[in-house]
């Protein structure tokens, strides 16, 4: 800016905005090619038409629910066409995100977004069948088989002949719809065939990022658009004994004040006038809820009243354990986090007519889910769903269900009230404070039995974690905050005693890698060979909303199982990664963590380094593995660290980490993913927990300082990946592998170069220097 002379206000009056207009009844003509808006905002999946349309200009537009939000997979999904139909890449256009418009494919989340696209009923299947049809009426218009015609650029011509004869698929549809039923028979392309799958295509979204061009939610920009603020309790848990309107009446703006039930906000012509509004609006507030002092959380947890369950129950783990040789237990703590998003949350809405079977209401927002949005919005404002149409608009990532549907909410709920498009902007304390649902703390209790020649023969687990709301949905508006506030109750939790399960599901990664995964007469659902095993989870109402955080629970659950490995391997004076495979059955993990230990030259020795002194700065190195998910993506890490043993400071120097997720469908996009995740992982492990005064029931992490994270020029390790790419399986998920590896490969090193076991997250400096005077 210095060189062009442009002021930085200068800079941020001109900075773009994505002006919007728009028809409340629905966009008039086609939007692009054949595909239109639904009047009723329904899309019907199993139809080709809803997924891809081909232009008289051989342009080539694809319809998906799953959306982009960083994480790369619009260019898979451009990829992915252009492979099926041998089309350029750049002849491509993904609209994702739209509801009425793209085909409802739930949230974006879980690694789900490659593994839906990819299965039957998903983007694939749809061009495929698409494929098929062309390659018929190609036929037809070239008057020979099928089997003489071959397609390259989207135009088929006739095997050795003159290369005249042709025609392409623009010419053949003649802008006509196929009218086809997705084909379950459809054979897609062969892995060993890709030509633009499995390549490293440049993600199609970096350059207007990096340039400054893209246009996130937060540029959207309407005729006549508000701005609006919330005010949220001061305490958790507090309601609203009254509100003085007449305390804002002088200020400048023309604001208004909004009041639904416990849901306090305001609305002005600018957003500076909202915001003085927001801080002058008297309020009286109740008192808020009893919260746990936070020193004594993990001991509280356990406390409470549960729901129980059981993921695998061999039921001879009592009987195992008397008759173990040596008997191994530890206790491991997580506490709530946050999922921080980069820029808080924003979103903008247009409600028109109320409520009732007129009203409009159009929603623009960084949501995982349209449709699901679409349906919770819609019972929160008494409107019917198919007037209601959320159009997703990138944000600043999200990682899990942060602020994204909160503030659409919001913004609506404005809106409504006010008659008039209004955008709401959080704060970064907004979105911390008050607009969060938190990732959930977990106590972990583990206890393992071994033999006489150090095998383990029984492995138990009792775990208590918190819950409160959820994902938005069509029934339960209250599982989001300002749903909640507005007067529709969250879901409790009914506390139930665990029955015997019937199948065996690691959705959450509570049963370790090294046990059978057993359940009644079935085959092994698991990846290891212990067959006693007892897994049992208490589930105890959250003081605070909670919801997915990137490798919810998986996380939380991984930390506490690999920690534990590397103890019992400890105790039995073995390799970690020998013993770990001296109790895997599946070749896939035992693939990824033999990939990781060779890529990072493995010290094969026991644990903790011989040679290391209990003074000053020491170097070791940890391991860590895992299925996640239990089927959704095979992961290893090996971590390297520097502890310095008089402040208690960690430094990660090195990263190697290993990954098996099928055919892989964008080698550079892939290993971005799981660079990105070992990173986030150092944060979460190193540096982050959610705090809150018991007294004032207010939460206290409202910032970066107060609540820290890794950040720009804190020490960078060396991060070295190994991607095993199998052709001959399914795709899995990618995205959520290394975070959920990535504490316990850490605090597995920590232990290595210092022999003080970590079992806390974070492992702040207090908390290593607590673990280095608590060595024997």
């Amino acid at each position: 800016m210095k060189s062009t002379g442009a002021s930085r206000r200068e800079f941020l009056r001109s900075a773009g905005v994505l002006i919007v207009g728009f028809s409340m009844a629905g966009e008039n003509g086609k939007l692009a090619a054949q595909n239109t808006i639904s009047p009723a905002g329904l899309v019907d999946a199993t139809q080709v038409d809803s997924w891809i349309t081909i232009g008289a200009d051989e342009m080539i537009t694809i319809y998906s629910g799953k959306v982009e939000f960083g994480q790369g997979f619009s260019t898979v999904q451009t990829q992915l066409v252009a492979e099926e139909l041998s089309v350029p890449f750049n002849r491509v256009k993904v609209i994702f995100g739209d509801t009425g418009l793209t085909p409802d494919q739930g949230v974006t989340s879980g690694s789900q977004s490659t593994v839906t696209e990819f299965k039957p009923g998903g983007l694939r299947q749809a061009v495929d069948t698409a494929r098929d049809a062309l390659f018929q009426l190609a036929s037809q218009q070239l008057n020979v088989p099928t089997s003489e015609l071959t397609v390259k650029d989207g135009v088929f011509s006739v095997n050795g002949q003159d290369p005249a004869g042709h025609v392409s698929y623009g010419q053949l549809l003649q802008g006509q719809r196929f009218n086809l039923t997705l084909n379950s028979k459809t054979v897609p392309k062969d892995p060993s065939q890709y030509t633009v799958l499995g390549t490293s295509v440049q993600r199609i979204d970096l350059a207007a990022k990096a340039t400054g061009q893209f246009q996130y939610v937060q540029h959207v920009r309407l005729p006549g658009m508000l701005q609006g603020k919330v005010v949220r309790p001061p305490a958790i848990g507090a309601t609203v004994v009254s509100v003085d309107k007449g305390s804002v009446a002088s200020l400048p703006g023309s604001v208004q004040v909004v009041v639904k039930k416990d849901f306090v906000g305001v609305v002005a012509d600018t957003e500076w006038h909202a915001i003085q509004a927001a801080k002058a609006l008297v309020v009286t507030w109740s008192s808020g809820a009893t919260l746990p002092d936070q020193s004594n959380l993990y001991a509280w947890m356990q406390q409470q009243r549960s729901l129980d369950s059981f993921t695998v129950d061999s039921g001879d783990t009592d009987q195992t354990l008397v008759q173990a040789v040596r008997k191994v237990t530890a206790q491991y703590l997580h506490p709530f986090q946050m999922h921080g998003a980069l820029a808080s949350s924003c979103a903008v809405a247009d409600v028109r007519g109320g409520s009732g079977s007129s009203a409009m209401a159009r929603i623009w927002s960084a949501t995982q889910g349209v449709y699901p949005q679409r349906d919770s919005v819609a019972l929160l404002l008494g409107i019917p769903p198919a007037n209601v149409r959320v159009t997703f608009v990138e944000g600043s990532g999200c990682y899990g269900c942060n602020g994204n549907d909160m503030v659409s909410f919001d913004a609506a709920l404005l809106s409504q009230a006010v008659g008039q498009p209004v955008r709401v902007q959080y704060s970064r304390k907004d979105e911390m404070a008050a607009g969060e649902s938190y990732g959930p703390a977990y106590v972990v209790n583990l206890t393992a039995g071994v033999d006489r020649s150090g095998q383990i023969t029984v492995w138990t687990r009792e775990a208590w974690t918190l819950t409160k709301g959820d994902r938005p949905n069509a029934t339960t508006p209250g599982n989001i905050i300002s749903g909640a506030l507005a007067g529709f109750p969250t879901p409790p939790l009914v506390p139930t005693a665990a029955t015997p399960p019937k199948t065996f599901s690691n959705n959450v990664n509570a049963a370790a890698n090294y046990v059978t995964g057993v359940v009644a007469a079935n085959p092994p659902g698991g990846t290891g060979t212990v067959a006693s095993q007892q897994v049992l989870t208490h589930t105890v109402a959250s003081p605070f909303f909670t919801a997915p955080l990137r490798s919810p629970d998986r996380l939380q659950n991984t930390f506490a199982n690999e920690s534990f490995m590397d103890e019992v391997a400890a105790a039995m004076a073995a390799d970690p990664v020998q013993y770990r495979l001296r109790h895997l059955s599946d070749p896939r993990l035992i693939a990824v963590l033999n990939a990781a230990a060779k890529a990072a030259n493995w010290d094969t020795r026991p644990s903790p380094k011989p040679g290391n002194a209990r003074t000053g700065v020491v170097t070791g190195r940890g391991v860590s593995c895992v299925l996640y998910e239990g089927n959704n993506g095979y992961s290893a890490m090996v971590a390297e660290v520097s502890v310095d043993q008089a402040t208690g400071v960690i430094t990660v120097t090195r990263i190697v980490t290993s990954q098996d997720s099928g055919p892989v469908s964008n080698p550079d996009g892939l290993r971005n993913q799981m660079e990105g995740g070992a990173l986030q992982g150092i944060s979460r492990a190193l540096h982050e927990e959610v705090k809150w005064d018991a007294y004032s029931s207010a939460i206290t992490s409202i910032d970066w300082k107060t609540y820290p994270v890794f950040s720009f020029g804190d020490p960078l390790p060396v991060i070295e990946t190994v991607v095993l790419n199998p052709l001959t399986v399914p795709q899995m998920g990618a995205g959520e592998c290394t975070i959920t590896i990535a504490a316990a490969a850490i605090g597995n090193a920590v232990f290595d170069a210092t022999s003080a076991r970590l079992r806390r997250i974070p492992f702040t400096p207090a908390n290593v220097l607590a673990a280095l005077a608590a060595r024997p």
